[in-house]
């Protein structure tokens, strides 16, 4: 079995410091609940450079009516998308 990790472009969006919304794998969502802030104590992800990650957790919709929950965490430059449930 071989793992295949995919890069998909990301954007997000904040109000007040918090996620409203953001483009990801070529669709527009838009936060439909309250997001959650993550600590670096949750992530599997490796620490890079000794730093902690932080991030977000929340529910968003598509334009098209697809609805996902998301864990973003920021890096250096970007945003990323750590994990997406459907």
């Amino acid at each position: 079995m071989t793992a295949t990790e995919i890069k998909r472009e990301m954007t997000l969006w904040m109000s007040n410091d918090i996620p409203a919304r953001m483009f990801y794998a070529g669709k527009r969502w838009r936060v439909t609940d309250t997001p959650t802030r993550l600590r670096e104590s949750i992530w599997t992800a490796p620490l890079q450079h000794g730093s902690g990650l932080y991030g977000w957790r929340f529910q968003a919709t598509s334009d098209g009516g697809d609805v996902a929950v998301f864990d973003v965490y920021r890096d250096e430059d970007d945003w990323h998308v750590h994990h997406s449930y459907t």
